[in-house]
């Protein structure tokens, strides 16, 4: 007979069938933003010599447009060709100008023979002009070990197993078995690395040059599997290219030689501990501890091998990450939603919760008497109680609950609680929560909430030292030739000295010099203060319903004294509501205002209490009614701290079109480069949704700057592409319109001047094909491009250990610090960030094309200052704001389409479109 039920082999169809799973899921680093006010700010500014500036009038911000009929925008056809106006010679040709461009070599010092043909799978970085000269000499260490590699003989076999196997890990289970078994006869005692999927590596040749070999493999439920693996040769890597990378005698990044040597330091911690992208965790590499809800943190270490100035490089870091505890799915739903009474059936908006939480998650039985385990797929709707299944028969129908009663002797608990399902949409098996637990080790990729963040960098900070320690104690093993150096790197490098800030003149501190990259907003008024006439406020929090008046009062006098112009009383009444009327509510407020001709140019928000309508409130006021908004969270909005009113003061400025501060030599026109020709600097993003979101899109968003030479305010838009798509895809392009004809368009365009482009990237290989494909779409004959992609880098350390126990931070651990010519390699500039936790993590750059003719120092420079000029605090920045302000628009677009209450998995439509955020929304810093 046949059971949907959820038991094991023999007469029930429940959770015995073997279920496949498929790792999935990238890390993606994610950046964490508050929502109701700015960073924090620490330190005193000091005052310095005053530059008269004449700053624009208040900016009025702007409204809410007139209420209309929506009217859809005309869809563009597929497929829709890229072109630019302004090339003559069409893309075609560009496409060749800037590929010369990036290949381009410099002339040879030193005479070296002729090199072999070049690789498939190189990658030429562009010559550097120069190394910069400006700033404080210091040493520093950082967490690379050099790696001398010998002339190993390398070996390249391509691995194909059948049946077909899509997981890394079965796929290193299957190896390791083969190497144990055959290692001594027909492996000629080589002891091979491999990659998990297709290739395999050896110092030496095998025996042979192609066979086919037989493994038996055990499973988890007692079951043997037969597995045919053929093993046939494909290349003989030659680290020629590498040394001579190395040597600077070859210009090709030699990509196919790292990942030889890659996949050979990581085969050994692949196969004990858990990947997660480029690190290794496991709960042996330090300690473990509870996040709430359901999730704890495991400790492990991020590897990665990269060539340097100095030689080989190792790149290793201690790291944490979060996983789901290994505990009844049942005792999941009460930690992580907080639910006490199992005993009630769940609303359908916790069901859906719980679906969101589960989906994807692997759980084994734990009835049965083998550790079998499977995938989540689904929550029924319906009670377990309520669920019937057929048997094999196909005649007899039996419920859930009987079946685990009859089959196991179980009596269910909770027969209130939905059942897991598994198997498939059509056919599900049905599992109760109470009797499956979660597998161990399996990662937790939705995102974590302020609770979970802030204990997790509690538990994992540590100082340098500490960290150091560590750090040393994951170097691998020497293998393939291979000699991994013990100690860390000596860098040298420079400090650059923070910028002149300017506010404005009617405040007592007209210049601010920061100190550590920190000042306050103590003395001085905001150089450019918005204007706000007509505002309210909507409170949804139940808890502190009747604030609102008081909170508002407090805000308005802030903003006022830091330089706004903003009128005291509400163009209308304010009021609260609960959370469950949001739509309405804002809808209500929207329409009081147009009656009145009194739109809004800023609706103050006091979230709900529970978390999870922020993104629905953002969506409604930017894409359907047009109203900028600021929302605040109840619990520190409830404290009226007065440094919590100054951030918050500092985005609403920014957000009503004023300036915070300005690079004094920007308004003294001292940039050079940049304030001597009109100049417009881009920053790029593309986000991609995390494993198992509703949203199968990423997004791209593009800020320009709008106001040389201040470069201060960024107007931003986004645009939805195709899942895991690194390039831009609408960066410029043309649509036909039934009515227009061919109309132009794209993320942004630009006439003469010069053009300064900062975007992300998560890997080293894609740089070049990104910038040349890229720059295709945007360069334009009359403007003058420097294009630039950023990546997190490696830690660096005080070099003696003694200056660790400073209370005051090292003059190396300010913002500014630039490593000279020893590690990177020859575009690439570092930026250090200041921390108050920890150990720093520098902001990697990459020069990838240039026309401006910068030098070392001007960009290293340029870089630095901007970095003081970030809107939501006062603070220096770790990243670029430009390059900031399009990870926080992207990051906001993917509200628009996502719906947090929605029941489904993927919906596997390919690109949603976003929603077009109204005009007068765009014209502001809406997303800070």
């Amino acid at each position: 007979m046949s059971g949907r039920g959820g038991g094991g082999r023999g007469s029930g169809r429940g959770g015995g069938r073997r279920g496949r799973g498929q790792d999935r899921g990238r890390g993606q680093p994610s950046q964490s933003s508050s929502r109701g006010g700015g960073g924090r700010a620490r330190g005193r500014g000091s005052s310095g010599s005053t530059a008269t500036y004449n700053p624009p009038p208040p900016q009025m911000a702007p409204a809410q447009p007139p209420p209309q009929m929506a009217v859809a925008p005309p869809v563009p056809p597929s497929g829709a060709a890229f072109s630019h106006p302004s090339s003559s010679s069409g893309v075609g040709s560009l496409s060749r100008e800037v590929s010369e461009k990036l290949t381009m070599e410099p002339v040879a010092v030193t005479t070296a023979p002729p090199l072999p043909p070049s690789l498939s799978k190189a990658i030429r970085f562009p010559p550097r002009p120069g190394f910069g000269t400006v700033g404080t000499k210091c040493v520093v260490r950082a967490n690379h070990f050099l790696v001398d590699v010998a002339n190993a003989d390398l070996h390249h076999y391509d691995v194909t197993i059948k049946p077909e196997v899509t997981s890394k890990k079965l796929n290193r289970a299957i190896m390791k078995q083969l190497i144990d078994v055959y290692e001594e006869s027909h492996l000629g005692r080589r002891c091979p690395a491999y990659d998990g999927r297709k290739s395999l590596y050896t110092a030496g040749p095998l025996p042979f040059e192609s066979k086919e070999l037989v493994i038996k493999l055990t499973e988890e439920d007692w079951r043997e599997r037969q597995f045919k693996v053929a093993i046939k040769l494909a290349s003989k890597p030659d680290l020629h290219y590498l040394r001579e990378f190395l040597s600077g005698r070859h210009f090709e990044f030699p990509q196919e030689a790292i990942q030889v040597l890659d996949v050979v330091l990581r085969a050994k911690p692949s196969q004990i501990y858990t990947e997660v992208g480029r690190s290794f965790f496991h709960t042996s590499l330090g300690p473990r501890g509870e996040l709430g809800n359901g999730i704890e943190y495991w400790c492990g270490y991020y590897q990665c091998l990269r060539p340097t100035q100095m030689g080989l490089s190792l790149i290793i870091d201690a790291s944490a990450r979060s996983f789901y505890e290994p505990i009844l799915v049942s005792e999941i739903v009460v930690k992580h939603f907080r639910l006490s009474n199992l005993s009630k059936p769940l609303s359908d908006q916790d069901r859906i919760k719980v679906k969101k939480a589960l989906m994807g998650v692997r759980v084994r039985l734990i009835c049965m008497n083998y550790a079998k385990t499977c995938k989540i797929i689904g929550v029924s709707r319906d009670p377990i109680s309520q669920l019937t299944f057929t048997l094999d028969d196909k005649r007899t129908n039996v419920s859930v609950v009987k079946y685990f009663r009859d089959k196991y002797n179980v009596v269910l608990k909770y027969p209130s609680l939905p059942a897991l399902q598994r198997g498939s949409e059509a056919r599900p098996v049905y599992l109760p929560m109470e009797l499956c637990s979660i597998v161990e080790g399996q990662r937790y990729t939705k995102k974590l909430n302020e609770q979970q963040v802030r204990s997790l960098l509690r538990a994992t900070c540590q100082r340098p030292n500490i960290r150091e320690g560590n750090i040393t104690k994951m170097l691998p093993v020497n293998k393939f030739g291979m000699d991994v150096c013990k100690e860390l790197a000596m860098i040298e490098a420079r400090v650059l000295n923070p910028p002149a800030l300017k506010y404005h003149d009617s405040g007592r501190d007209k210049i601010v010099n920061p100190s550590c990259g920190q000042w306050n907003m103590i003395n001085k008024k905001m150089v450019n203060g918005g204007k706000v006439d007509f505002w309210t406020c909507v409170n949804f929090s139940s808890e502190y319903w009747n604030m609102s008046e008081d909170f508002c009062a407090e805000l308005v006098k802030m903003c006022n004294s830091k330089g706004m112009v903003f009128c005291q009383t509400p163009s209308i009444a304010m009021r609260s509501a609960r959370a469950d009327r949001i739509d309405q509510t804002l809808m209500d407020v929207y329409k009081e205002s147009a009656g009145l001709k009194k739109p809004l140019q800023l609706l103050i928000i006091i979230l709900p209490d529970l978390t999870g309508s922020y993104g629905k409130i953002k969506r409604i006021c930017e894409t359907e009614l047009g109203i900028v908004s600021q929302c605040c969270k109840p619990v520190q909005a409830a404290k009226f701290s007065n440094q919590y009113f100054e951030n918050v003061a500092l985005k609403i400025n920014a957000k009503v079109g004023g300036r915070n501060t300005v690079l004094n030599d920007a308004i003294l026109r001292r940039i050079p480069l940049v304030t001597d020709v009109p100049t417009i600097i881009f920053g790029a993003c593309v986000s991609h949704p995390r494993p198992g979101e509703d949203s199968s899109s990423s997004i791209a968003a593009v800020v320009a700057s709008m106001d040389w030479p201040e470069l201060t305010k960024y107007r931003g838009v986004v645009s939805a592409q195709t899942d895991r798509v690194e390039i831009i895809q609408d960066l410029y392009k043309q649509t036909k319109d039934p009515q227009k004809g061919l109309v132009e368009g794209g993320m942004f365009k630009f006439s003469a001047g010069n053009c300064l482009l900062l975007s992300s990237s998560r890997q080293d290989k894609s740089l070049l094909e990104l910038s040349s494909i890229e720059m295709v779409l945007v360069k334009d004959n009359s403007a003058k491009f420097c294009f630039m992609k950023w990546m997190r880098f490696g830690r660096l350390v005080p070099r003696y250990r003694k200056d660790i126990c400073l209370g005051l931070h090292l003059l190396w651990f300010k913002r500014g610090i630039i490593l000279a010519y020893s590690l990177p390699i020859a575009t690439k500039l570092i930026g250090v960030a200041i921390y108050y936790q920890g150990t720093s993590k520098s902001t990697h750059y990459h020069v990838l094309f240039d026309e401006n003719g910068f030098t070392a120092d001007i960009l290293q420079v340029l870089t630095n200052s901007l970095c003081y000029t970030y809107a939501r605090c006062t603070k220096s920045v770790s990243i670029v704001p430009p390059a900031y302000y399009a990870h926080l628009a992207a990051y906001r677009a993917r509200y628009y389409i996502e719906d947090e209450m929605s029941d489904g998995g993927s919906t596997g439509v390919g690109v949603r479109p976003l929603p077009s955020i109204k005009d007068n929304v765009k014209e502001v810093m809406f997303y800070v």
